[in-house]
């Protein structure tokens, strides 16, 4: 219905319930007995959920998976995973055991800063501004004090402090910008306290500065924020092997020869190389990448917007949208490897509250921030090898469309028999969504 409300957010949970029933479903008591049955039978467990966010009715579940036998610098993990998508979780597993047999994957953490911004605006010199900077600067960070000394004490806090002129791009914008580092936490709420310590101390200092007109002292704050492109927050994963080891276990081209390991590294390393330079190419080459990168972000209960976000600036960093992945033959070998940016964290937030949460982070065996870093990289990497390993042999939708028709066949409702008989049918047919709906349809007359 086309209907405004007013003071939802001071409804009880069940009056929540009740006006969306009533508003917009036909039958109210179904729709309440779907929004109830994913309730925890937990009342505690259901209130900490009710809790993370506001005007919470129920909640929205995602499958987790576990991708295993991945081999990272020498360790073995296995990988939980929480994404809707046929397919991946697969994928990722069978590229896993792939390159188990060839030394595994390689991660090394780069670089972990983080950067934020306090914005604002100065109507005076900007070479005032910057003498101004330069004499406040030690008392600028000296004011974040209390807030930074527990971070400290783990080796992190405020790294650098830089005064930018933006001038050119926006009149009388300047910033105050931080970098960070943040350890094992993810440090959101961190960084954000710190700039706004920042800012207001910024105001006073230039209030008391001698040699500022009135209008000069009456600097205006825009916004203090975290950024969450952190360009010198990166974690690089690679595999590697002679090319005559890629031969073992490649799937079969669709003329159903196999394929030969030169060729297969050639058909490859073009197929990165067109996502390179294509950019129609490479938002989906880099999406694939994304589906391993926020399945363990999401199940260790970081922020994957935030990933995603810096993520495809940072594919954008060279002026054109790029592929993230790289892959090269030289003297013999084949390396493909990626370099991504991961601001994360494993301890605050989600981690300390979320139950599932809790036990991923206890699967991959109480990561620190950086070693989940390497995880998370490693298993994007994963999962684009997989797909790029179908796109130059079989095909995409030869896999993912056998993992597929099980939604197809849920969606319709089939039972046991019926399931028996299509998937044998498909064994050796096509699998498409029309074809298996015309066969469900044949089946039941």
């Amino acid at each position: 219905m086309n209907i405004a409300v007013a003071g939802f957010s001071k409804l009880s949970k069940e009056e929540k319930i009740n006006w969306i029933a009533n508003e917009y479903f036909a039958n109210p008591s179904e729709a309440i007995a779907t929004i109830k049955q994913y309730w925890n039978n937990d009342s505690k467990l259901q209130q900490l959920h009710d809790e993370f966010i506001e005007n919470t009715i129920t909640n929205f579940y995602l499958p987790m998976g576990i991708a295993p036998n991945f081999l990272i610098n020498g360790k073995y993990y296995s990988v939980p995973m929480v994404i809707e998508e046929s397919s991946v979780v697969a994928a990722a597993a069978k590229s896993a055991k792939y390159w188990s047999t060839r030394g595994g994957f390689k991660a090394t953490v780069l670089n972990t800063e983080k950067i934020g911004q306090v914005h604002f605006i100065f109507k005076g010199e900007s070479e005032k501004l910057q003498v101004f900077f330069n004499s406040v600067k030690s008392n600028l960070v000296a004011s974040t004090e209390s807030i930074t000394k527990n971070m400290q004490k783990r080796g992190g806090g405020i790294l650098s402090l830089e005064l930018r002129d933006k001038t050119t791009e926006l009149e009388n914008y300047y910033q105050l910008h931080v970098t960070f580092e943040t350890k094992d936490s993810m440090g959101a709420n961190f960084i954000n306290s710190c700039l706004e310590q920042l800012a207001k101390t910024l105001k006073v200092e230039a209030q008391n500065y001698t040699y500022f007109t009135e209008t000069e002292k009456e600097i205006t704050i825009v916004m203090s924020i975290l950024s969450n492109y952190v360009p010198n927050c990166i974690v690089r994963a690679e595999v590697s092997c002679a090319v005559e080891d890629l031969a073992e276990n490649l799937p079969a081209d669709k003329q159903g020869k196999f394929n030969n390991p030169h060729e297969f590294a050639e058909k490859f390393v073009q197929a990165v190389r067109i996502a390179e330079i294509e950019p129609y190419r490479a938002v989906t080459h880099n999406k694939g990448i994304m589906n391993g990168v926020d399945s363990v972000v999401l199940a260790t209960g970081n922020d994957f917007r935030a990933v995603e976000a810096g993520v495809h600036a940072y594919a954008s960093r060279n002026g054109k949208y790029s592929s993230l992945s790289h892959a090269k033959v030289e003297n013999g070998i084949f390396t493909f490897w990626m370099e991504i940016p991961l601001a994360l964290g494993t301890v605050g937030g989600l981690t300390s509250l979320h139950p599932l949460v809790k036990m991923a982070l206890e699967i991959l065996g109480k990561p620190s921030a950086q070693e989940l870093m390497q995880v998370v990289a490693v298993t994007g990497l994963a999962q684009n090898f997989a797909a790029l390993r179908s796109l130059t042999t079989t095909g995409i939708q030869e896999g993912h469309m056998k993992m597929h028709l099980n939604n197809i066949l849920n969606q319709f409702q089939a039972t046991s028999e019926e399931r028996q008989a299509i998937v044998k049918h498909f064994e050796n047919n096509a699998i498409s969504h029309a074809s298996v709906v015309e066969l469900l349809e044949n089946l039941r007359k």
